[in-house]
């Protein structure tokens, strides 16, 4: 029993009325125009009030214009499912997004606006005419005037037993257009799917836009891995080895701090720029390009601050930094950064050997180092290496790591010229 009542006086049923009767008001203005167009045809008819040929011939004429104005306008459709979303109870996820992008999207538009209009005129006629009605029935017994007055009411309701039954009479109307009124939002909501509901193309086109939002984040976070990774692994090491000789070599103290404030400097800096793309909202299409050095620009610097965290870092550079295109040399001083950073990380103190190679339209980026006997395993690689392999298959390279003969060597090669 209370599932009836709330299907029928429920807040989704009185939202679905709501939605009806906000189709019926919709479709006013087209049945005026519908009545001066045919109005013609039926010389004398009132346009307000007209029989219910003329009526039907306004609806007939009303109902294709409404669905021109649908394919006219291509906001309707985004109207409509803000509509349906709100006052229908239909998950968003099963709706398209935006306007339509072919002419089908277009075309079930259309046939949406036309059935929610139609269906909620005959409704909100229904909701017009049947409650004063039916109050005039529940209330005939208690004024036995209403039987003398020219309501038009049937003679078997203005005799003695007919208006006895007229209460109930007036009642099952309510009830039926209760029922109506349900049946008809729970069909608009089961139809607003097929019609309104994303297309093969708005499914493809959500798709590329959430691939490309996940690129973009995986990029940020590419960055803001290797650069505040890196910085915290030189950090660590140099604060650590400043702490164990303070009292005995306070120069290299004072180089250890030095060294410390460029590291952070330099990635607060990098830090910032990454994330004011998101404050800002501006296209990250590339946020490496305002954010990240260059091998050209900084690899010594990087070499530098790596040798003052500790290890010995030898470095053999066989091309030409300043002739590489600006998005390979990015992605290699990421990639040097990351291999750096896993020396410092995994292979506490141990020298590393930096070679950089630029051959047969190939960039070779090579890092080794020993791999100390009490150092875990990486074969299985991390976060770091996952993002050295991604940015090698972008650019359309290979990266490759792992530990042979007590060394730990990753090679990474990125092509330099355009591919056939």
């Amino acid at each position: 029993m209370r599932g009836a009542v709330s299907a029928l006086c429920g807040r989704r049923a009185c939202l679905r009325w709501v939605h009806l009767v906000l189709g019926g008001a919709l479709l006013m203005p087209y049945m005026l125009v519908a009545a001066v167009a045919v109005g013609p045809l039926f010389p004398g008819e009132p346009l307000l009030f007209g029989s219910v040929v003329f009526l039907l011939s306004c609806f007939a004429v009303a109902l294709p214009l409404a669905a021109l104005t649908a394919a006219a306008f291509p906001l309707a459709r985004p109207l409509a499912v803000g509509l349906v979303r709100a006052l229908c109870g239909v998950p968003g996820g099963r709706l398209a997004q935006g306007p339509g992008r072919s002419w089908a999207a277009r075309g079930r538009a259309c046939a949406w606006y036309a059935l929610h209009l139609g269906v909620g005129a005959v409704l909100s006629g229904a909701m017009l005419a049947t409650p004063p009605f039916a109050v005039v029935l529940i209330v005939l017994p208690l004024f036995p005037g209403l039987r003398d007055t020219r309501l038009g009411l049937p003679e078997l309701l203005v005799d003695s037993w007919g208006a006895a039954l007229a209460p109930v009479v007036g009642a099952a109307l309510l009830l039926a257009l209760a029922g109506c009124a349900a049946g008809a939002g729970a069909l608009l909501a089961r139809c607003a799917p097929p019609l309104l509901g994303p297309t093969p193309a708005d499914r493809l086109a959500a798709a590329e836009a959430r691939a490309a939002d996940l690129a973009v984040r995986n990029r940020l976070a590419r960055e803001l891995h290797d650069s505040v990774g890196h910085a915290l692994s030189a950090v660590t090491l140099q604060a650590g080895a400043a702490r164990r000789v303070l009292d005995t070599d306070p120069d290299f103290v004072r180089e250890a701090l030095a060294a410390i404030e460029d590291t952070t400097r330099r990635t607060v800096g990098e830090l910032d720029a990454v994330l004011g793309l998101l404050r800002t909202g501006d296209d990250p299409a590339d946020p490496a390009a305002a954010a990240a050095p260059t091998l050209a620009d900084d690899l010594d610097g990087l070499l530098s601050r790596t040798r003052a965290a500790g290890p010995a870092v030898t470095a053999d550079v066989d091309a030409d930094l300043d002739a590489l295109p600006a998005l390979v040399s990015r992605e290699a001083y990421r990639i040097v950064q990351e291999g750096l950073s896993n020396a410092l990380r995994h292979a506490v103190g141990a020298p590393v050997a930096l070679q950089v190679e630029l051959a047969d339209g190939e960039l070779r980026l090579t890092l080794t180092n020993p791999v100390p006997a009490d150092a875990a395993s990486r074969s299985g690689g991390g976060r770091g290496l996952r993002g050295v392999a991604e940015r090698a298959r972008l650019l359309g390279g290979t990266a490759r790591a792992g530990a042979a003969d007590g060394r730990w060597t990753l090679d990474v090669r990125l092509p330099v010229e355009a591919r056939p």
